[in-house]
């Protein structure tokens, strides 16, 4: 088990049961959202893949469950859902269908300190989070309790610099104009901060190459 100290975020407790009902409806609401959520479907499969399509993962933070037909897709695959809000687990398994739900392992845990051994999944999937970390201190322990967690891989996604939206963002940050409990975080940074946590990049999947800030990358444990 993880003997990390606790870190809590900001942005991380306002995720009540509205919040996360609302979290839930966000990603089904009009045709933009759903035709994003297809596109970043698609992009999370294909980074599964790229990590070799693993028999076990442990989707963190799992949010709503808005990914959990994606990785139940391999029917013999191992799937742990966590996520900090005991809300957000039980908005997951309301709205999930059943079949899919039954087949889910959820429990609530922090992802500075995971409630897991050494090892014990192939593959930590985290979606939506690394985004959210502004400190790269809590972005560095984050990583290694990742690394600690899985035994082969990990797929992460987070908004890095490089493309359009974020030169926009930049510019509006510059007049304090945009949310300030998301970030983004230069490639060259987080690559290096990857390599610091002891992961090599397998590769990386971009939302709109040129355009948009979420990248997904594939990670394995170095050695």
């Amino acid at each position: 088990m993880s003997q990390a100290g606790p870190i809590e975020l900001e942005f991380s407790r306002k995720y009540d049961r509205k919040h996360a009902q609302q979290y839930f409806d966000k990603h089904r609401a009009g045709p933009m959202r759903r035709l994003s959520d297809w596109r970043e479907q698609r992009i999370a499969r294909a980074a599964l893949a790229m990590a070799g399509d693993p028999a076990s993962v442990l989707d963190l933070p799992c949010g709503a469950g808005r990914f959990w037909p994606m990785l139940a897709e391999r029917s013999e695959r191992r799937i742990l859902a966590a996520d900090n809000s005991a809300d957000m687990i039980a908005v997951a398994q309301a709205t999930q269908a059943p079949e899919i739900v039954a087949g889910v392992e959820a429990f609530q845990t922090s992802a500075f300190a995971i409630d897991l051994g050494d090892g014990a999944v192939d593959c930590v999937f985290s979606m939506r989070l690394l985004h959210h970390i502004a400190e790269p201190a809590h972005r560095l322990a984050m990583l290694r309790e990742f690394h600690r967690v899985s035994c082969e891989s990990v797929v992460l996604s987070l908004w890095v610099d490089g493309n359009f939206k974020a030169w926009r963002r930049a510019r509006l940050e510059a007049r304090r104009q945009v949310n300030n409990n998301r970030f983004v975080v230069p490639r060259r940074v987080i690559e290096a901060e990857f390599a610091e946590a002891g992961f090599d990049i397998v590769g990386h999947r971009d939302f709109l190459p040129g355009y948009a800030m979420w990248r997904v990358y594939t990670l394995r444990k170095r050695g």
